[in-house]
């Protein structure tokens, strides 16, 4: 087999993936009724969801799946020169006006930004979340992310995931790559190109996170790197946990 035999052939498996039935391409047809599946996306703060996986849950939604966006914190510390209790009111409503454009359901937990805990009762408190939605699919932060509040959500769901019998496929998604998730390796991705603009507008409604520049710097190159592994113009990766039990894939 030759290089370009060799690609081609590449190119062929990749255009073969799907998640929850949606394939890498733009053009992807309605699942068929009855295939409703419900899907937790689980950040660590307000506009972690949407930066990591926001083209996905636009997609998702769309095809006619609950998407729940659970946000382990508020947000507390992230607006200099304002109180925990002020900026957790403004970044709540900020959720809510992502989670409106994505078609998400937003869920709170009950952790503090910048000063999350891994304890027995916030292992219980994230396996209790996950045990009472009930999900088939579960998306997280890759749980060696270089933030520190990141790389606790991420352990605190592969922990419930493991004493819920892992009965849901867990997929890791990534933000900032290179900066914050390193060591990521992608075995899936999704083509978000027909919603890209979308997944755009939901990051800003982040107003107080100012978060052009940064999704400028980082994500669209991102979504563009990723595009080009998945040979589509945007694309979102993915790694599922290999020890998970039936992917929906």
């Amino acid at each position: 087999m030759n290089r370009r035999e060799m690609i081609k052939m590449m190119g062929t498996a990749a255009m073969g993936a799907t998640v929850l039935g949606l394939p890498i391409t733009a053009d992807a047809s309605p699942l068929p009724a009855g295939a409703r599946r419900k899907v937790l996306v689980i950040g660590a703060h307000p506009d972690d969801p949407e930066t990591g996986c926001g083209g996905l849950m636009c997609l998702l939604t769309d095809a006619g799946h609950e998407v729940v966006c659970v946000y382990l914190t508020r947000g507390e510390a992230g607006i200099a020169g304002v109180g925990h209790s002020e900026a957790a009111a403004i970044r709540s409503k900020e959720c809510e006006a992502a989670c409106e454009i994505t078609g998400a359901r937003h869920v709170f937990m009950s952790q503090i930004d910048g000063n999350t805990e891994v304890n027995l009762e916030r292992y219980r408190e994230m396996r209790e979340l996950i045990d009472r939605e009930n999900p088939d699919l579960v998306l997280t932060h890759w749980p060696i992310d270089a933030h520190r509040d990141h790389a606790i959500c991420g352990t605190l769901v592969l922990d419930a995931w493991r004493r819920l019998d892992r009965r849901f496929p867990l997929f890791y998604f990534e933000v900032m790559t290179g900066e914050q998730t390193q060591m990521f390796h992608p075995t899936h991705w999704v083509d978000i190109s027909a919603v890209q603009q979308r997944k755009r507008e939901a990051c800003m409604c982040h107003v107080s996170q100012n978060l052009q520049d940064i999704y400028d710097g980082w994500h669209t190159p991102m979504e563009k790197f990723r595009g080009i592994e998945a040979r589509c113009a945007a694309a979102e990766a993915f790694a599922l946990h290999t020890a998970a039990q039936g992917s929906l894939l």
